[in-house]
């Protein structure tokens, strides 16, 4: 089985260095059913591609292992010596081990940089189709090329394999691209080759860290990676639910009714919702998404507003979505009324093709709630895949913090932030994502003015039409 791994970043023979693997030479390893190869079919400075083959030792396989057919050739003949599946996942853990910890000695900060990586895996078992497959890695942010492979090219009668031939494309940590990697294989193929206890939990929870928590597939994911075993599965999606605190309703409501004091004085929510609003009017918006609805309060005050033909919210949690139902009373909506609304559940950091097709976008305050680490795959989402004519984000400004009386220096507005950023660095980061996806971006204060501090609220109109006008 064969894994190619590409990067066009310059100087590319720095993968070399993120692999721990020189590429002038060939380095092999002795594994517990075979050997694993590591070489470098181009190493220039414009292209490198480490490759890892794995020779699988079919006798090995069964050498000791008591077998019904235990005396015929059939224990021989199997397709583990040719497909990538948890063989493939244990070379990675074992061969690229650092760089799957996300470590590099010698380029320490590469390490923690997205890069652009090209992936291709011979023959992989797709049990579910290119479908499954689609779902798995589309999600991620992966541009996904896959041609299903003949039983026998040499009689088209038999029909198609099981097994595809897939190329990955994305902009990405190598870190992440290896954990995804390590865990999907092994999903896609429906099997393992060893057996699967309590400490494959832990291994999914480690390796799922930061993307499997809010994956659409996450179920499926769990359920297939831990061999069907239910009790299995159900402890690690619990875990994972509790520790990426994907139900926002029920993860710190101290920390919420803590925000909301501090911010209660200034009546500042109002200001902002009426701010996001008025910056829609602006742009002549009539149908939008807000991304991170929360409990709906942007949305019925958008639904008050006639100039708004179509309102849609998404949250990750399905609690707090039902909440917003409430909220906004949908079971008494006269049916126009409730035609213009729509709510679904679907995470902000994964592509969806549901997010397009939008005049505007919103985010408010939520990319404070995103680790820093998955920003980029958001702005991905939003700017580059969804891309609405307008997107409308709030922050708040760290430097206000100060004035909240009831929020100890150094403290978040909210146990669930992440981070909180200064006018500078909101700036600096809205000027760079404007460039980046060719967006117009105008940074504005919402709330009471301080002359030192500037206003509690930070608020980016993000346009395309106003970097058309400018370029024109």
């Amino acid at each position: 089985m064969l894994l190619t791994i590409t990067t066009t970043h310059v100087p590319a023979t720095d993968l070399g260095y993120l692999l721990a693997k020189n590429p002038s030479k060939l380095q092999t390893f002795s594994l517990a059913y075979g050997r694993a190869h590591v070489f470098y079919p181009v190493a220039t400075n414009e292209r490198c591609t480490a490759a890892l083959l794995l020779e699988i030792d079919p006798i090995g396989l069964v050498r000791g292992r008591p077998r019904a057919d235990a005396g015929t050739m059939d224990q021989y003949v199997s397709d583990r010596p040719y497909v990538c599946s948890s063989f493939l996942s244990v070379a990675i853990a074992q061969v690229f081990g650092s760089a799957l910890a996300g470590r590099s000695r010698e380029r320490p900060e590469l390490a923690e940089s997205a890069l652009p990586l090209e992936v291709a895996l011979s023959a992989l078992p797709c049990r579910g189709g290119e479908g499954f497959l689609r779902r798995l890695f589309e999600p991620l942010g992966y541009e996904l090329h896959a041609s299903r492979l003949p039983l026998d090219p040499e009689f088209p009668e038999w029909g198609d394999s099981p097994y595809f031939d897939v190329r990955l494309s994305a902009r990405v940590r190598l870190q992440d691209l290896l954990s995804h990697l390590y865990v999907l294989i092994p999903v896609l193929d429906d099997d393992k080759h060893y057996w699967v206890g309590e400490d494959e939990v832990e291994k999914l929870l480690a390796k799922g860290e930061g993307w499997l928590a809010s994956h659409p597939e996450k179920d499926p994911i769990a359920h297939r990676y831990l061999k069907h075993r239910k009790y299995l599965a159900r402890r690690a999606l619990d875990q994972l639910l509790g520790e990426e605190g994907s139900d926002p309703a029920e993860a710190d409501e101290h920390g919420a009714l803590v925000e909301e004091a501090g911010e209660q004085k200034l009546s500042l929510n109002d200001l902002r919702l009426e701010a996001v609003a008025g910056s829609l009017r602006e742009a002549g918006a009539s149908t939008v998404i807000d991304l991170g609805c929360g409990e709906g309060k942007l949305l019925g005050r958008l639904l008050r507003d006639k100039a708004f033909t179509r309102v849609v919210g998404v949250d990750v949690s399905p609690r707090v979505l039902a909440i917003a139902e409430a909220r906004l009373h949908t079971d008494q909506m006269a049916p126009k009324q409730r035609q213009r609304l729509g709510l679904f559940q679907g995470a902000l950091t994964y592509r969806d093709k549901r997010f397009a097709g939008y005049d505007a976008a919103t985010l408010i305050e939520v990319i404070e709630h995103v680790e820093p680490s998955r920003l980029g795959a958001l702005e991905r989402v939003v700017f580059e895949f969804a891309r609405p004519g307008t997107v409308v984000v709030t922050t708040p400004n760290a430097e206000y913090n100060v004035k909240f009386e009831n929020l100890p220096a150094g403290k978040f507005r909210h146990a669930d932030h992440r981070f909180e950023w200064t006018r500078a660095q909101f700036l600096d980061w809205a000027v760079e994502v404007a460039a980046r996806f060719g967006y117009g971006v105008r940074v504005l204060p919402v709330g009471e003015l301080d002359a030192e501090l500037g206003a509690p609220t930070q608020l980016a109109v993000f346009s395309l039409a106003a970097r058309q006008a400018a370029a024109s």
